[in-house]
């Protein structure tokens, strides 16, 4: 297993690579002078190229680069243009909030999505089938941004229950995690639904049902355990997606997390903020995709790494 781990790691190393690199060429293609931006529209020419200096905007692009990949190799993310400090404080400061909104989405995405696959399932074809096939569709389809707003208009402003923005409250992460966490539950459901419907046509869960084993049992002890598996794949790549995929929501809700610092950063020109955090994004994705590949070893004792 340690083996295995160190393979999946190492082979990470060139990903990172590739994705620094991709991040650091659109980064310098954005339109714009960062100087510029960053100095004010009333700043003068000298203070402009003074900060173009100062941020090594100066030298030429492959100069640039292998800066770039030597402070990388040194685990160094470089210094924020705009809020003049360490870009991994920044980030540090901000990612506690993503993660309690992501883990908080992901919570809602698997409880609604997983009840309402299994609930299909046992009902195929018939009303909650296509109920839970249209909620699916429904939010895999709505536009985070729209169903944002209708909720702060619903919940915020017309019944008052919840806070419309901001992080100062516990109910305060209740309407961005269930946009954010809504996205997820269609796919989550679908995935359940089609996989449980493979397992429960196995011989064994008939023999199962011969014997007399009560019928919530046969779901969840044996047919559900057995289907968990894709599943267990479909919720760790939608964490990764929800970790990455918050700019929207944070924007919309005001929540200062990293998707709203990736958003700004990318509006001031901040070349070193946005590599920094797309660079988290993948190393995120790197992290639980290994993670979801040794949890299957817990899921199905047949899987083995050897």
């Amino acid at each position: 297993m340690l083996t295995y781990v160190g393979r999946r790691l190492l082979a990470a190393i060139p990903t990172l690579w590739g994705v620094a690199t991709a991040v650091f060429v659109m980064a310098r293609l954005l339109p714009g002078d960062p100087a510029r931006v960053i100095a004010g529209v009333l700043a003068s020419q000298d203070q402009v190229d003074h900060l173009r200096h100062q941020l090594g905007l100066d030298q030429p692009l492959p100069v640039q680069y292998v800066d770039y990949l030597g402070s990388l190799a040194r685990l160094d993310l470089g210094t924020s243009a705009h809020f003049g400090g360490p870009v991994s404080g920044e980030i540090a400061s901000r990612l506690p909030y993503t993660a309690e909104l992501a883990l908080t989405a992901l919570a809602i995405a698997v409880v609604l999505g997983v009840l309402g696959g299994v609930a299909a399932a046992l009902r195929r074809n018939t009303l909650i089938d296509l109920a839970v096939s249209a909620v699916s569709v429904l939010g895999i389809s709505m536009p985070t941004y729209w169903l944002g707003l209708m909720l702060i208009v619903v919940f915020a402003i017309q019944l008052r229950l919840l806070p419309a923005a901001g992080a100062d409250s516990p109910g305060s992460v209740v309407l961005p995690a269930f946009t954010l966490g809504l996205l997820s539950v269609g796919l989550i459901a679908r995935m359940t639904r089609s996989s449980l419907l493979e397992v429960l046509a196995q011989d064994y869960v008939r023999t199962a049902r011969a014997k007399g084993v009560s019928p919530a049992q046969v779901v969840f002890a044996h047919a559900l355990r057995n289907a968990l598996v894709p599943i267990v794949t479909a919720v760790g790549l939608q964490l990764g997606a929800l970790m990455g995929g918050a700019v929207l929501t944070e924007s919309v809700f005001g929540w200062p997390g990293v998707g709203r610092l990736l958003l700004d950063s990318i509006f001031s020109r901040d070349y070193p903020m946005v590599q920094g955090l797309v660079l988290l994004f993948a190393f995120t994705y790197i992290v639980i995709n290994l993670l979801v590949d040794l949890l299957y070893v817990v899921v199905d004792p047949r899987v083995r790494y050897d």
